[in-house]
């Protein structure tokens, strides 16, 4: 059991033991460049020092939760800002919630399907976004405590692993809920012949031996006719089901092939969160269920761009003996079309919602306009001295930073593995060249504006410099954040750039998770629960019970459902 902190008084840092964070501006310039180096340097020392084979020495268990009947929750991607985290945990720890009428229980057992910090992964990071708001929503319990499995995602493996490690693996509570597991990955038996398995694929990368191991010791316990449910740290199948990279779901077909099918059992339902919304794509032709619900906390993806079908395994796939051809449509979304398409023009409020970003275009935007005012001063200059290569010379600023442009808009546009083609190659280029046009066409106008409206002498001089340096990086700034805007809308219609379409506008309502429950028979029933509405106003209760949730709502939560409920048997 853990000491339980005194009950807050008020929703301070001091009284809560945490800071409560806002939700991350995606596209602030600190927030890019740190998240950019934690990730490239994770990416490089990750293939070298890889915890995952590390983990081999620690001990291995294997987990059981096993009784006539058992409710469990699933929800991911949950440490962003408070009052998103809040909600969700909130209705986490609730003893039942009621829906349609129907009592859902809290579930015995939470499973966070990675993403647990954002926007990189520390010990105080996760104090502050995760184990502070989930410890307020739950300080102790009354009965029997739930317990808590955790997944890494890309986010919690920016720092090599090392915070998630200690924050799940050595069997601390956390509040209410006790933590069990000893490794980043986990099998737990559930009733009535079902298992629950989490896999860590780092970034997307294979299963390492010791994880292998592991998982070969729990299949000697798997019987012929076992259902499992598989928790992955990315919905794999969204972009091997439409024609995209197969290398993710490889990896889930070599696990397939040498764990479950390997001993006669079958996959029969995949969980995964990393993409901010709920999908759920049913078998054709059987009851099988994949299903991506990443809405505990992170700002809200998009769904309008979701393939209507996925054929899996992908024909392209290198996995030897892959499991047969199956179709998979897509049953369910949320948000759903019409809300996704009416968000995601949304992004024309990035320079108000982003001031960092509008920071950052307009610096770009003033260095462009002096590199392209220098080219054009120099070749229109009756200089004879200069001669012809050293006009050519004066445009190598312009053209530098032209090249600097082309590349980043290339990079950009291809961030995302599933669209690597030609397509997003020429909206790089569209993108790019369209901020070098903005950056020509300021520079010709301040020119103009110079030898034709402005007085001539220093009053001249002094008011055409004060356009470039003060003008530029507001008025043109401005103009060239929207111009990102711009792109970010029309590129994610085509299915490029669909993730940023979103990011940048950090949207914190449309929460959810999945509540689920092995019945005395042995059937699976998910529960998809959805709020719409986060609550913004929170204040202390030091006067309840030590059970009871720290800070209670403004405003009473309304959960809702978010899909019908989905019935699965284990054949």
């Amino acid at each position: 059991m853990s000491t339980e902190r005194p009950r807050p008084s008020a929703c301070t840092e001091v009284e809560l033991g945490f800071r409560p964070q806002p939700a991350v501006r995606w596209l602030a310039p600190k927030v890019l460049v740190s998240t950019g180096i934690q990730s490239a340097i994770a990416a490089v020392f990750g293939s070298y020092a890889d915890k995952r084979e590390l983990q081999g020495g620690l001990p291995s268990t294997i987990h059981r939760r096993i009784g006539d009947e058992l409710w469990f929750d699933f929800a991911a991607d949950v440490g962003d800002g408070f009052d998103a985290t809040y909600s969700v945990a909130s209705l986490l720890a609730a003893e039942s919630l009621t829906l349609d009428g129907d009592t859902l229980p809290r579930g015995s057992l939470l499973v966070l399907g990675g993403d647990q910090v954002y926007p990189g992964a520390s010990t105080r990071a996760y104090e502050d976004r995760t184990k502070g708001p989930y410890r307020a929503a739950l300080p102790s319990t009354t009965g029997d405590r739930p317990v808590l499995f955790a997944l890494p995602g890309n986010h919690d493996w920016y720092d090599g692993l090392t915070s998630f490690l200690r924050v799940f693996a050595q069997r601390r509570p956390i509040g209410g809920w006790d933590t069990e597991q000893t490794r980043s990955y986990f099998a737990v038996q559930l009733p009535h012949r079902w298992w629950l398995m989490a896999i860590d694929t780092q970034f997307d990368d294979y299963v390492d031996a010791p994880q292998l191991e592991y998982f070969r010791t729990v299949s000697r316990d798997i019987e012929p006719g076992d259902g499992v449910i598989l928790c992955t740290p990315s919905p794999a199948w969204i972009a091997a089901g439409a024609g995209g990279s197969t290398k993710c779901h490889d990896t889930i077909e070599f696990f397939n092939r040498e764990i479950v099918r390997a001993r006669g059992a079958e996959i029969r339902v995949m969980l995964s969160g990393d993409t901010h919304h709920y999908a759920h794509y049913a078998e054709r032709d059987g009851g099988r269920h994949l299903i991506t619900c990443g809405l505990g906390g992170a700002y809200l993806a998009a769904t309008h761009e979701l393939p209507d079908e996925l054929r899996l395994p992908p024909t392209a796939s290198r996995v030897r003996d892959p499991s047969p051809p199956t179709a998979y449509d897509l049953a369910a979304r949320y948000p759903d079309v019409a809300a996704s398409r009416r968000f995601a023009t949304g992004v024309f409020s990035l320079p108000w919602r982003n001031p960092g970003f509008w920071a950052l275009t307009g610096t770009f935007q003033t260095l462009m306009t002096l590199a392209v005012l220098y080219g054009l001063v120099s070749t229109l200059a009756d200089d004879e001295q200069r001669g012809f290569f050293g006009k050519v010379a004066s445009w190598a600023p312009a053209i530098g930073v032209g090249i600097v442009l082309v590349f980043g808009g290339l990079a950009f546009a291809r961030i995302q593995h599933i669209r690597q083609g030609p397509k997003a190659t020429a909206a790089g280029l569209l993108h790019a060249i369209a901020h070098i046009g903005l950056s020509v066409g300021w520079s010709l106008t301040v020119v103009a504006l110079h030898t034709d409206v402005l007085p001539d002498g220093a009053v001249g001089d002094w008011s055409t410099l004060s356009i470039v340096l003060f003008g530029t990086p507001l008025l043109i700034g401005f103009i060239d954040a929207e111009l990102v805007a711009v792109y970010l809308l029309l590129a994610s219609r085509a299915g490029i750039n669909v993730n940023e379409v979103m990011a940048g506008q950090s949207i914190e309502d449309h929460k959810g998770f999945l509540r689920m429950h092995i019945d005395t028979e042995g059937v699976l029933t998910i529960h998809p629960v959805k709020l719409d509405t986060v609550c913004r106003a929170w204040s202390a209760r030091p006067d309840g019970a030590p059970h009871e949730p720290w800070l209670a709502p403004a405003r009473p939560l309304r959960p809702a459902r978010m899909d019908r409920p989905i019935t699965v048997t284990r054949r």
